[in-house]
């Protein structure tokens, strides 16, 4: 788990958009833990948002994640 927490907060950190969907960033995670289940991958997500390191961002239809902190959020 905390190896994919990494992977996500890298993906996120390199990521040239400040939003990205859970299947952009399933991708980058898998090119760094080619062995990471999309299970595992969205509890990962789900920790890090509990941890208040990661962000949701609802457009209406559909769920975005996004680095606290980082671009336009609604904190801003």
């Amino acid at each position: 788990m905390e190896e994919l927490k990494k992977a996500i907060l890298e993906f996120a950190e390199t990521n040239k958009k400040s939003k990205f969907y859970f299947s952009d960033m399933e991708k980058g995670v898998k090119k760094i833990v080619p062995t990471a289940s999309t299970r595992d991958i969205k509890k990962a997500a789900t920790a890090l948002v509990g941890e208040e390191k990661l962000i949701y961002f609802s457009t209406g239809s559909s769920t975005m994640y996004g680095l606290k902190g980082r671009g336009q959020t609604e904190d801003h």
